[in-house]
């Protein structure tokens, strides 16, 4: 099995309406089959004559082996873009290219996972809590939003999961509150040995803060950084970038496309997001006023 992504004609299976956002399923076997949890697609929109270049990018949600190999994305209806892709219908032809980026890794040995996601995002987890099981690994969930329409995949965690909280802040589901309020007891309740977050990127700067007090490694995917404007997916627009605390103590800007979406959170610069920090590798230099010639007399 190849790891290159491939870039296929898809046939919708489906479109549903789940809660606040649409639930699309794709057949799509050659990407299906290469597919690791944290991956993400791409998919065209607006047609084949339409002047809409910039693909649309989400996380997979679920893969199945139906019809030769099946792939299924959650996403929200919040542009032109997204409300094309809620209007497909079954049979409907689309534009896909995956799978892309960087996945979760994965535990060497059975260990206690925590899984904290929130609004869309958070369906990403799914194929990973999957994969985990498989590998004799206990699964528990930390799932958030702004009220219950909002929290995706509440009723499948609880079936799945070995334990699972659900957080909203206006208490229409579990307890009332956010996800940063209730990490820090589900930690501890659950023996967590590595957490995972995938959601708004307020959401991943708490669960990478809250891990590294407790001393625990974190994995995020910066999904969001695809979704905001639309991005190529393959690392040539520069759209997505962010900077990133490499190992050898250098600060870069990493895409979150192709150097992610799954990164170390420990190493992401969340302050400094939307910025090129100034020591960051090939930063925009500030000229003094000698270097630049202007030297008072």
């Amino acid at each position: 099995m190849s790891d290159t992504p491939v870039q296929t004609s898809a046939t919708v299976l489906t479109v549903r309406q789940v809660q606040d956002y649409h639930a699309m399923t794709l057949v799509a076997p050659a990407i299906a089959e290469r597919f690791r949890p944290g991956q993400f697609v791409a998919l065209a929109v607006g047609g084949e004559h339409t002047s809409r270049l910039v693909r649309r990018c989400f996380g997979v949600y679920e893969v199945k082996s139906d019809y030769g190999g099946t792939v299924e994305v959650v996403f929200a209806d919040r542009d032109a873009g997204t409300a094309w892709l809620s209007g497909r219908r079954a049979r409907d032809q689309v534009d896909l290219v995956g799978p892309l980026g960087r996945p979760f890794r994965l535990p060497r040995d059975p260990v206690s996972c925590l899984l904290v996601g929130g609004g869309p995002g958070g369906a990403s987890l799914f194929a990973l809590a999957d994969t985990l099981h498989r590998r004799g690994c206990q699964v528990h969930f930390v799932l958030g939003g702004g009220s219950a329409r909002e929290v995706f995949g509440s009723r499948m965690a609880q079936r799945i999961g070995d334990t699972a909280v659900l957080t909203t802040e206006d208490g229409t589901l579990g307890d009332k509150g956010t996800v940063r309020e209730v990490l820090p007891k589900a930690i501890q309740d659950t023996g967590a040995d590595v957490v995972y977050g995938c959601g708004p990127t307020r959401l991943l700067r708490s669960v990478t803060s809250i891990a590294s007090e407790y001393g625990l490694p974190s994995q995020v995917s910066v999904e969001e950084f695809l979704q905001e404007t639309g991005a190529c997916g393959i690392g040539v627009c520069m759209t997505c970038v962010l900077p990133f605390h490499g190992d050898d103590g250098v600060t870069r800007m990493v895409r979150a496309c192709a150097d992610g979406p799954v990164l170390r959170g420990d190493r992401v610069r969340w302050g400094d997001l939307g910025t090129i920090p100034f020591d960051a590798l090939g930063a925009p230099r500030v000229l003094s006023v000698s270097e630049g010639g202007g030297a008072s007399r």
